[in-house]
């Protein structure tokens, strides 16, 4: 198949979060089994263009339609890291991808439906005619109605469109001059509640909604997390949307990338493992307590890295670090906060602590030291609010790392509590899970992970070798696409 993946973000060259990654490995994946993939993707003038190979031109006059008129693009292409990408470059006094930023911009929805339909029109002008494009978040939610309405009508009728929803909280929202700015127009068609009107705003005009309405297929991050956007409030408003279009609707987990988080083959930590010399991890426990200048002690050290926000469970993350020190654990937090009172806590915190030899909290994000903190650590917290997917605990898990986390989105998909679920057998069970969201629910699950280290460690060790087994590459998920891919190329 011939499939072109339309985004905001492609890891490593633009990455603000997961999307990234999933973008890279999903398309590398399809590669690895035969397919033809190429990404289209803005041309931000503060992307890492050093992961870039080969950038040339490779159409220079893309005239994109645009309130009655036209705006002018450069469409250069490159290679990041093998994947062949097109980025859209628009000539005009909006500097849409000039900004210094990603995302976080007022007119955020304008540019991103000014990027949805340069990307078509690329597609268009130049010939390219893929079994599939897939397109992924609110960014591009717009890419599926504008095929349907308008360019199936220019020689596009073929196309198929799957869609994927990476965190239903960021939806995008446009008025009445996204219609006109990208042509659709025909407000009182589209404001119809089966079209693209916001379920709660009859005034706007919601870019994910569309994707969803529009799309053959759609997919969010994990089983769980699409059973739960349909029947809570993770959904964030669209939950009669999702019921409305449920069968074609699905959960794919997302893969990690084994090539990069792999202790086998890990450039970052100083002493590479497996599971049959398991006994490494500890000289990399060693070589973390060093670096983190943490007591050199016989201690479990319990681990967090990501976002200090409120999706995270920020609150439980700041008890997990006093219960852990007060079971006699040591504590390492690698994150950075997205708002300024949560930020300011942690700074207070590190302040507080900073002459306790057993904790130690890096305000920031260092991608080396990550490495060497999964290696090093014995468990990963991951006490989230919602969690779509995840990415820690699974490659806590492939580092030998036992992950506890709260039972929400693919979280509850990927790990298997060792004393209580019932529907894996006990050789499969990789780590702790908590349900509620309180402190008492955080420390049951921290209490049987830091006992067992304790008083059973040949048992602790055999769990953290059966989390190592799992398989969270992108072998599995890569397989599921292609069975979508398939099905809207056959059924519509």
């Amino acid at each position: 198949m011939y499939i072109v993946q339309i985004a905001s973000e492609c890891a490593p060259v633009i990455k603000a979060g997961g999307l990234g990654d999933v973008v890279y490995g999903l398309s590398r994946e399809l590669e690895t089994r035969g397919h033809c993939v190429e990404l289209i993707l803005p041309k931000y003038d503060c992307m890492r263009y050093d992961h870039i190979w080969g950038l040339h031109d490779a159409y220079r006059n893309l005239s994109v339609p645009w309130y009655g008129g036209a705006i002018q693009c450069s469409v250069y292409c490159g290679w990041v890291h093998g994947r062949v990408c097109f980025f859209i470059e628009p000539h005009s006094q909006d500097n849409f991808f000039n900004r210094g930023c990603y995302y976080g911009c007022n007119d955020d929805n304008m540019r991103f439906a000014f990027f949805s339909k340069a990307a078509l029109e690329f597609l268009l002008q130049s010939n390219k005619r893929p079994d599939i494009i897939h397109c992924h978040d609110w960014q591009t939610g717009l890419v599926p109605v504008m095929l349907h309405e308008m360019y199936k009508y220019y020689g596009m009728e073929y196309q198929r469109v799957c869609y994927t929803i990476h965190n239903f909280k960021h939806q995008g929202m446009g008025g009445v001059e996204t219609l006109e700015a990208t042509g659709l127009n025909r407000p009182e068609y589209y404001f119809q509640y089966d079209k693209l009107r916001d379920n709660f705003n009859p005034f706007a005009v919601n870019f994910m909604k569309a994707g969803i309405v529009y799309s053959n297929a759609f997919t969010t991050v994990s089983p769980n997390h699409a059973w739960e956007a349909r029947t809570s409030e993770v959904g964030c408003g669209l939950g009669h949307t999702l019921h409305l279009h449920q069968d074609k609707f699905r959960g794919v987990l997302n893969g990690i990338d084994y090539d990069f988080w792999n202790p086998e083959v890990d450039r970052y930590i100083p002493h590479n493992y497996t599971k049959e010399n398991f006994e490494q991890k500890f000289d990399n426990k060693k070589a973390l307590q060093e670096r983190l200048l943490l007591r050199q002690d016989d201690k479990p050290i319990v681990a967090y890295i990501g976002r200090l926000d409120n999706q995270k469970g920020v609150h439980l993350v700041h008890h997990a670090i006093y219960y852990a020190l007060n079971k006699g654990a040591q504590f390492v937090l690698l994150g950075s906060a997205t708002e300024a009172g949560i930020n300011a806590t942690f700074q207070h915190e590190k302040q507080f602590l900073n002459s306790n030899p057993d904790v130690h909290l890096e305000l920031g994000f260092n991608e080396e030291l990550s490495h060497l903190i999964y290696a090093g650590a014995d468990m990963i917290v991951v006490p989230s609010n919602y969690e779509p997917c995840g990415l820690t605990q699974m490659i806590g898990l492939k580092y030998g790392t036992v992950p506890i986390v709260r039972g929400v989105g693919g979280l509850v998909n990927t790990v298997f509590d060792r004393n209580y679920d019932e529907n894996v057998p006990p050789e499969k069970r990789n780590g702790y899970v908590f349900y509620e969201s309180d402190n008492q629910a955080l420390e049951s699950a921290m209490e049987r992970a830091i006992d067992l280290w304790y008083y059973s460690p040949e048992e602790f060790r055999q769990l953290a070798i059966q989390g190592m087994e799992y398989d969270y590459s992108w072998n599995v998920p890569g397989t599921e696409y292609v069975e979508i891919y398939d099905w809207i190329r056959h059924k519509w």
